[in-house]
């Protein structure tokens, strides 16, 4: 998994799993999910992501199952 912020634009990028993109959705105006060809989630997009998420305040937590 990946995530990366482009402040330039202030786009925010999650990509759960590399692989080829088949289809791009748009979730409403502002996100875009991709998915492959089996039917899986590659990755969203969130544009305006400090409005619309908390981006400075960031934080990743990994649990055991």
């Amino acid at each position: 998994m990946k995530i990366k912020y482009f402040q330039d634009t202030d786009t925010l990028y999650i990509e759960f799993r590399e692989a080829d993109v088949a289809e791009s959705k748009d979730l409403d105006e502002d996100t875009v999910m991709d998915i492959d060809s089996a039917g899986h989630i590659c990755a969203i997009t969130v544009e305006h992501a400090k409005e619309r998420a908390d981006i400075p305040n960031f934080s990743f937590e990994q649990t055991a199952a």
